[in-house]
């Protein structure tokens, strides 16, 4: 049974950083995909950033070179540290894992358009204000 369990969303200002966490379990890291996607209400959710088995990563344009993902094998922990944040990166921030060794961008892809491909955490709230 694969859980996931996001914290760390908050309120901050523009220009801000934050770093979310989801401690998963029933996720083998070197062996599963993780990665984090966001929604706005009334809006799809969009892939944020991924990272495969092999510590391979990819990332959503609008974030590349402000967000990093990393995960921690010893706690089974994934990360996602966002510096410079804008008020466009109000959301709400959803782990999730797929299994088996895909690629980041594939599954990203994959997640994106067949969410019941993967697993999800409950979200956690980012709000950014300018």
């Amino acid at each position: 049974q694969v859980n996931l369990a996001e914290s760390g969303g908050a309120s901050v200002q523009s220009g801000g950083s934050l770093r979310l966490s989801c401690v998963a379990s029933g996720i083998i890291f070197s062996n599963d995909f993780m990665g984090w996607f966001r929604q706005v209400p009334g809006a799809d959710r969009e892939a944020v950033a991924g990272i495969a088995n092999d510590g391979s990563t990819s990332y959503a344009d609008s974030v590349k070179g402000r967000f990093t993902i990393s995960r921690d094998g010893g706690t089974n922990t994934l990360y996602l540290q966002m510096n410079s944040l804008k008020p466009e990166d109000t959301a709400i921030y959803y782990c999730a894992a797929a299994k088996g060794a895909l690629t980041a961008v594939s599954a990203l892809r994959t997640l994106t358009e067949y969410p019941d491909f993967g697993y999800w955490g409950t979200g956690t709230a980012v709000t950014i204000s300018s």
